[in-house]
């Protein structure tokens, strides 16, 4: 009997099938060991020892495979086939060696790209040994994510209160999208005119041509600046004589797009499905891991976190034979198409993701899979056999059209494009995410050189350039790509942790910077620019590839990092806040304090008239204040208004009673109302604004209303005592002597009447126990893999999910109507790994000494794939030899 250690329990059983009796397969659950989330797991003093701890459902599992190896004829390594999974093989060997299950069994390495009975086998065929420079690439990078993580992140806190930490490559990948951001504050729209002619030919088919020259000059897109003279060639082309100058026809070939790779699967999934990279991640493991398919379960695509673009040879003998089966066979290319990966040190799994058996067709296998797996199911199998079809034959063709008025000669162009065979494109064509010019979709009509053409119509059109577009999650996983930033298998973590961290937000598609994000990276710029450079990450990465294909060595990689890192931290030590804030200012004053359309000062306090607004740092975070503080006690926001406005307070209007002034304003806590300025050592009026009222919708009745509570909603029949109305701190209510009764959501607190609040008090009385309504039953999602059901509801501070005593609140944009069996999961998983859940009690434990606070892991390093990781009782740290290789290093050589 041998041990098989796979990573996933649904692996296990699929390939335990394969393999038969003489084989018991084991899951490890993903990662085993990981560094502790405290200072000292990376020691650079001691060569960059590392220690490694194992949390304690891992630590069962281990143990569980290590009573099975002491019996076995054998240990076999079957992991994932990517770096990530190298390191899973080493962790778990390490492990048991240090728990002596091995004695003269021996281990083996084997890896498989597909979960189907062919690859298992025969990669069982073809064991080898652990590849100790792919574990040395995994070192470095995870002992790079932590001393980046765990030496920056406190500075951040100390220099920059309010910043949450930065990770070795998150970091980067904010600056992609603060920069744009810059680039859309910065850009200047510019005015230009186009002008096209709507004409006709002798047979009466029109079309569309653009004005391009004139006497001899060319006319490029921008040239046109002033409506003037855009009306000016319209009067001589209203006037003109039109006649065809040539007609070019030119044939053309349109290729099909590789097969794909994990990054182009995140960016055509976001783009044509809307999905996340990590929620796209999510569904292609399951696909990947297997379905049950008329009783059997089998893996329906290969392995998802890849830079390979090639197919093996018998998928592409299977693709080209159902193509000729469903298309016929001129949509077969004579040969096999063979691509070549463009991607920056690609080093992953090498076979691209594609369906393991192409003759599934998607309509086939979509009654097995939910709606997400379906469509990615579908997705990956389009693009699979799109890859092997024949190109597109196109004829593109350009008209010169010549307008002649008097002795003046203007030129005017037509382009177009006719598909005369579709080729692949009859099956698949890849998605973009900004719309481009559709000039050469056009289709023109015959014409030929010399021919009259007739005026239909001519239009001077205006237009304004526009800023570069924000970041989709699908374009920016394209920049980092071509930057050669982070890794495939990092895109979804990366762009995930970002909005954990609410340093970015997701709206509409479009990534938009977050003001604490854009202090943080402000902040990494003015201080650390060397480590948030484009050029030095990619080179960083090379160096890790160059690690991974045993060029280099990966200690003397950490120790060139290492010096040059630690001599920016010192520079810091003797930073002032200061300093901070004038470097802040320098950068984010444009942004914090945009130019007002009458041309008046930005920065002049709107309250005394006198002070300046200066960015500020405060408990909290970065905040507006003026510079006669303490006399001036005027403070908004960090940010301009939503449309880039002057300040954070509005003008409502007057109070007819006081004749102070009511405004909207922007506080730490959200937007509130008040009542004048206050004086004289006391606070102005104040009032909170409903959940769920848009602030901007508040007008000066409703402000007044709701500046005026508490308000009397009546007397008590019973007691004759008032009942109150007012608004807490959480949310409206009414109150009866020393009862108090929340309203219930859509329920008003300005018209609420005396009926409705004696009955929520009389509930509140009867049941006081509970809030104002019984507690959300929920909804069942689904199962959860370890068992049970997972159940969405609506609690006090908003929707979750929950399963065995964790409970997961719903990210943003999430909705329990909308959340997925997926998504569920993934929340549940890691409210789980990071703590969450029932509290056990515990025997009391002597007081220890107080210990100095550390960055948690999932906020100060750069994750590259979920992990096994559960809460429970700590066992003691494991330390890595620094003077020694990794024992799997030996058994390679």
């Amino acid at each position: 009997m041998k041990v098989v250690v796979v990573e996933s329990p649904a692996k296990a059983k699929t390939i335990n099938k394969y393999l038969g009796s003489g084989y018991e397969v084991m899951a490890s659950f993903g990662h085993v060991r990981d560094l502790p989330a405290k200072d000292g797991s990376v020691d650079p003093e001691k060569d960059f020892a590392m220690l490694w701890e194992v949390d304690a459902k891992s630590n069962k599992r281990l143990s569980d495979i290590a009573n099975a190896v002491k019996n076995a004829d054998g240990l076999i390594l079957a992991t994932d086939p990517d770096r990530e999974g190298e390191a899973i093989s080493w962790h778990v060997l390490e492990v048991l060696r240090q728990k002596k299950a091995l004695k003269s069994q021996p281990v083996e390495r084997v890896v498989f790209n597909a979960i189907t009975k062919q690859s298992v086998t025969e990669a069982m065929k073809h064991p080898r040994q652990i590849d100790s420079a792919l574990v040395d690439a995994y070192l470095a990078r995870r002992a790079l994510d932590y001393l980046v993580g765990f030496t920056l992140s406190p500075v951040l806190w100390r220099k920059l209160p309010g910043a949450r930490s930065a990770g070795r490559v998150q970091s980067v990948a904010l600056r992609l999208v603060c920069d744009r951001e810059m680039d859309i504050e910065k850009f200047i729209a510019q005015e230009f005119w186009s002008l096209v002619a709507t004409l006709a030919t002798p047979r009466n088919d029109t079309f569309e041509a653009r004005l391009v020259g004139a006497d001899g000059k060319k006319i490029q897109r921008l040239d046109i600046g002033k409506g003037a003279e855009a009306q000016a060639f319209k009067r001589d082309l209203e006037s003109a004589q039109f006649r065809v100058a040539s007609v070019e026809a030119k044939p053309g070939r349109r290729n099909p797009p590789p097969p794909f790779t994990t990054s182009t699967l995140q960016q055509e999934a976001s783009r044509k499905l809307g999905l996340a990279p990590a929620q796209t991640m999510r569904v292609a493991q399951r696909l990947y891991e297997g379905t049950d398919i008329g009783g059997e379960t089998v893996g329906l695509i290969t392995y998802m976190r890849t830079d390979g673009v090639q197919m093996a040879d018998e998928a592409i003998q299977q693709a080209r034979s159902v193509i000729g089966q469903d298309y016929g066979a001129k949509y077969v290319p004579s040969a096999a198409r063979q691509y070549q990966t463009k991607a920056k040190n690609a080093q992953e799994a090498h076979e691209a993701i594609r369906p393991t058996d192409l003759s599934r067709r998607p309509k086939q296998v979509a009654k097995y899979l939910d709606a997400e797996q379906a469509k990615v199911y579908e997705l990956v199998w389009l693009r699979a056999m799109a890859s092997q079809m024949e190109s597109a034959e196109l004829e593109r063709t350009t008209v010169e059209i010549e307008a002649k008025v008097g002795a003046r000669k203007l030129d005017l162009r037509a382009t177009g494009t006719v598909i005369q065979f579709d080729g692949f494109l009859a099956l698949y064509q890849e998605g973009e995410d900004d719309a481009a010019d559709d000039d050469e979709s056009k289709r023109l009509p015959a014409m030929s050189s010399g021919e009259a053409l007739a005026k239909r119509e001519i239009k001077a059109t205006q237009h304004f350039t526009e800023p570069p577009p924000r970041f989709s999650e699908a374009s920016l996983v394209k920049r980092m790509e071509e930057l050669g930033i982070g890794r495939p298998s990092t895109y979804a973590s990366i762009l995930q942790v970002l909005k954990d961290r609410s340093y970015v937000r997701l709206d509409k598609r479009r990534l938009y910077a977050e003001d604490k994000g854009r202090l943080v990276i402000a902040f990494l710029e003015s201080f650390f620019a060397r480590y948030v450079e484009y050029d030095f990450t990619a080179s960083l990465e090379e160096q890790l590839d160059r690690v991974s294909n045993n060029e280099l060595d990966w200690k003397q990689v950490l120790r060139d990092f290492w010096t040059n890192f630690t001599g920016a931290i010192d520079e810091t030590k003797e930073l002032r806040i200061t300093d901070v804030l004038n470097a802040l200012d320098e950068m984010l004053g444009p942004h914090v304090f945009p130019p007002k359309e009458d041309g008046s000062d930005p920065r002049l306090c709107p309250t005394c008239g006198t002070g300046r607004l200066n960015i500020k740092l405060g408990r909290f975070g970065a905040f507006v204040g003026c510079s006669n503080y303490p006399e001036c006690k005027y403070t908004r926001t960090f940010s301009a208004s939503d449309e880039g406005g002057d300040s954070g307070t509005k003008i409502l209007g007057t109070d007819p009673e006081s004749g102070l002034d009511v405004t909207l304003r922007s506080g730490r806590f959200g937007p509130y109302l008040q009542l004048g300025e206050g004086g004289d050592g006391e606070k102005p009026k104040r009032s909170s604004i409903p959940k769920g009222t848009d602030p901007q919708s508040v007008e000066l009745e409703q402000a007044l209303a709701l500046l005026s509570l508490p308000r009397e909603v009546g007397k008590h029949p019973e007691d004759g005592e008032p009942i109150m109305a007012n608004i807490g701190r959480f949310g409206p209510y009414v109150q009866h002597i020393k009862t108090y009764a929340n309203l219930d959501k859509g329920e008003d607190v300005l018209t609420i009447g005396l009926n409705r609040a004696v009955a929520l008090i009389a509930d509140k009385i009867a049941n006081p126990g509970r809030g104002r309504q019984q507690a959300d039953p929920g909804k069942p999602v689904g199962d959860h893999p370890s068992g049970g059901v997972i159940t969405v509801k609506n609690g006090r501070y908003g929707p979750y999910v929950t399963h065995d005593g964790v409970n997961a609140t719903l990210t943003a944009g999430k909705t329990p109507e909308t959340i997925t069996l997926d998504e569920a999961i993934a929340l549940i998983d890691a409210r789980a790994a990071a703590g969450g859940g029932k509290k056990k009690k515990a025997a009391p434990k002597k007081k220890a000494a107080p210990k100095a606070k550390a960055a948690k892991a999932d906020d100060a390093v750069d994750g590259e794939k979920p992990k096994a990781k559960a809460p429970g009782k700590k066992k003691a740290p494991v330390k890595k030899a620094a003077a020694k290789k990794p024992a799997a290093k030996k058994a390679a050589k």
